[in-house]
């Protein structure tokens, strides 16, 4: 298996598409004021996440232009749907057979070629989707596998995702980094019960935040669409304008500023 090539035309055209996605579909992608400190640059730096929806892909999409935007980023996808949209090639994904023992040794032999090229490798560990709330985590010994086979060891970081309505029509992408686990020199097992600790040590941090309902404990990421949208909008923007008053779209939002008549919009 050789590292796919990142196609950069393919790249700004499908970061373009995700950026749309998030803008029409979510009021805001949000990262908790928690993980402002993080950092990104480990040489060898695998970034794991919980598995809860569709979207997560789309969310790592997001971040790898956001936060790391002049690096190179990988993640491993089911062989047969890379077959299906081979498009994603071009995007850094690369195909494992699932639930084989053929596609646990594609993920070992890619993944330490990818990390020893400064790439970063992306990876959701539950292998399917799971409730944010289900415990055990209950990894696949994949991850933990790679991170000790990985020559002059690696920074494995776990990053916790919500999505939950909050105000908006639409939901909050919400998200949160948690303490790096630093891997070398420990066994398969010990590295195994590290990763899992933190990523749940990380998403019992994010649901406190999520139950908190405090935007100003997030730093937007990404903007997107506020206000009730169709008829409705329509006569509160009607009514905004009769009032001489500015129209906020925000559902709960403060009490409206009164505006110029030649401010109307």
């Amino acid at each position: 298996m050789e590292v796919p090539a990142i196609s950069k035309l393919v790249l700004w055209f499908f970061r373009r598409i995700v950026r749309g996605y998030f803008r029409r579909h979510f009021t805001a992608v949000r990262m908790s004021r928690a993980s402002l400190q993080t950092t990104f640059d480990d040489e060898r730096l695998i970034v794991y996440a919980n598995h809860g929806s569709w979207w997560d892909p789309m969310v790592l999409v997001l971040l790898g232009e956001k936060l790391m935007p002049a690096r190179r980023h990988y993640a491993p996808i089911d062989a047969a749907m890379l077959k299906r949209y081979a498009i994603f090639r071009h995007l850094g994904m690369f195909g494992v057979e699932m639930e084989t023992a053929r596609g646990a040794a594609q993920f070992l032999r890619m993944g330490p070629t990818i990390l020893d090229r400064g790439g970063v490798l992306w990876v959701t560990p539950q292998g399917r989707f799971a409730d944010a709330r289900e415990r055990p985590l209950a990894f696949k010994p994949g991850l933990a596998a790679l991170a000790t086979k990985t020559r002059g060891g690696c920074t494995v970081l776990p990053m916790a995702i919500e999505y939950v309505f909050w105000n908006q029509r639409l939901p909050e992408a919400l998200l949160r980094f948690g303490a790096p686990v630093h891997v070398k020199g420990q066994t398969v097992q010990e590295v195994q019960q590290q990763l899992e600790a933190s990523l749940l040590d990380t998403m019992e941090a994010l649901k406190a935040e999520v139950i908190a309902r405090d935007p100003a404990s997030f730093v937007v990421l990404h903007s997107g669409t506020v206000g009730t949208g169709g008829f409705y909008e329509l006569g509160q923007r009607a009514l905004a304008w009769l009032r001489l008053r500015r129209f906020e779209p925000e559902h709960g939002a403060a009490a409206p500023h009164p505006v110029r008549p030649d401010e109307r919009g």
